[in-house]
């Protein structure tokens, strides 16, 4: 019995501690929100006493802000519209192709080392060994600066053309607008039957002609026109609607020339795949290769978000510049609020000794000045948010993008601008808050 009584009088002095804390806590609370809201409205009131001062520096804070939350907006849109553009093809997309020259510099000297091309017949022994559930095409480019001609109506010199097969649609990330893909016969006997990119018909076929069926000119040749590709895009300069496709059998015997490589294009069933289907492609392709163990491949795989991650890394140089600008700018404007601040706690200063005689702190003077410079510098940072986002929106526009809510940036100016004001304050506060209440009084 004794005991079940000492338990008790135990938890209800634990009760009566959490209720006391909860009740502490509660009014330290309400008084923190109360002086809050008393050196906000003090603040406001001495901010209306010097606008046109407040205005120029919230202008100028506005101006950084703006600057760093519009390009940073402006590049999160571009980093999009590049993973965009190069996801089309699939997160699961792979391309085998020529390796590149390389150069070798050293005490040897040794000559640049060259790669042979990739050719038909072992692009054709790829397609025909992989045995990896994956859709594999054959591709190459005929030329980079054809002229098509319809009629009167013809393009400027500078149509890409390639030379595909009936699978290279599924593994490149094109659509079909209009029309049908090649056929496997097609393919196979070199028919004169054209794919045309989108931005082809409004040049070659003027007002609401259907381009379909339609005969034009390639160079010499004549084709007819199968189908219309769907829009992809000039994003960053790759891709484009200014292209054609032409029967890889075709290509290789009206467009010719020494050397010609060929491209490989891999979808593999799906992303959790993509390693073993890009791993079995290198076994195969070095047998195909004839290459022995040991030696390095002379071909390469490039992922399809392999190039977009190199040019969103080479990006991160724009961004530093974007966050060097916005801070030269507010620093600057962290001076400017600082000379505001000096001023004002000069103008002040028989204002501030009577606070001081009716009872005033330096702390609550200190804070009242701080809240001041802080509430400038929010006023500036809001202002430089909002037209921020909508420059850094309407570039997104411009470039295809969509409509971005910049969270990070917005979240990040406000603690710039935080930052800034108590920056900024930290010395007009201390200043203040160190004035002789007598000789304070005494100032004229």
């Amino acid at each position: 019995m004794g005991s079940f009584k000492k338990e008790s009088e135990i938890r209800a002095k634990q009760l009566f501690t959490a209720y006391r804390t909860l009740v502490l806590l509660s009014i330290t609370c309400n008084t923190l929100a109360s002086f809050l809201r008393e050196n906000i409205k003090i603040s406001l009131v001495s901010i209306k006493g010097q606008l046109l001062r407040t205005v120029l520096t919230v202008l100028i804070i506005a101006f950084g802000i703006m600057a760093l939350v519009g390009i940073l907006t402006a590049i999160d849109a571009i980093k999009g519209s590049i993973n965009s553009n190069f996801t089309r093809m699939g997160a699961n997309t792979f391309t085998i192709r020529n390796r590149q020259t390389t150069i070798r510099i050293g005490q040897s000297g040794r000559k640049p080392k060259n790669y042979r091309e990739i050719n038909y017949r072992e692009a054709e022994a790829f397609v025909d060994k992989f045995s990896f559930p994956a859709v594999a095409s054959v591709s190459t480019l005929a030329t980079f600066a054809a002229t098509l001609k319809y009629h009167s109506e013809k393009t400027n010199p500078n149509i890409q053309i390639f030379g595909v097969d009936e699978n290279y649609m599924a593994t490149s990330g094109y659509e079909l607008d209009n029309g049908r893909n090649f056929s496997t016969q097609e393919i196979l006997f070199g028919s004169h039957s054209i794919i045309l990119g989108k931005d082809l018909i409004p040049v070659l076929f003027k007002g609401k002609t259907d381009p379909i069926d339609k005969i034009i000119s390639v160079g010499n040749g004549k084709y007819r026109v199968i189908g219309v590709l769907k829009s992809k895009g000039n994003s960053s300069g790759f891709g484009g609607d200014k292209v054609c496709l032409l029967p890889l059998s075709n290509v290789r015997q009206y467009f010719p020339r020494p050397n010609m490589s060929y491209t490989i294009n891999v979808l593999s069933p799906g992303q959790e795949l993509l390693e073993s289907a890009v791993g079995e492609a290198t076994g195969t392709f070095r047998v195909v290769r004839k290459l022995g163990i040991g030696e390095e491949n002379n071909f390469e795989i490039t992922k399809s978000d392999n190039l977009a991650n190199m040019l969103i890394d080479d990006i991160k140089y724009v961004t530093i510049a974007a966050t060097l600008i916005g801070v030269i700018t507010l620093l600057g404007a962290a001076i400017g609020l600082m000379n505001i601040m000096l001023v004002s706690v000069t103008e002040r200063t028989r204002e501030i000794g009577i606070r001081k005689a009716i009872g005033a702190t330096k702390k609550i003077i200190r804070s009242q000045f701080l809240a001041e410079a802080v509430v400038i510098c929010q006023l500036g940072g809001l202002l430089g948010i909002f037209f921020g986002i909508v420059i850094g929106n309407v570039i997104s526009i411009m470039i295809g993008g969509s409509f971005i809510i910049p969270w990070l940036w917005i979240g990040s100016g406000v603690a710039i601008c935080f930052v800034v004001g108590i920056g900024a304050g930290i010395y007009p506060a201390i200043k203040a808050s160190n004035l002789d209440p007598i000789d304070a009084l005494r100032f004229e």
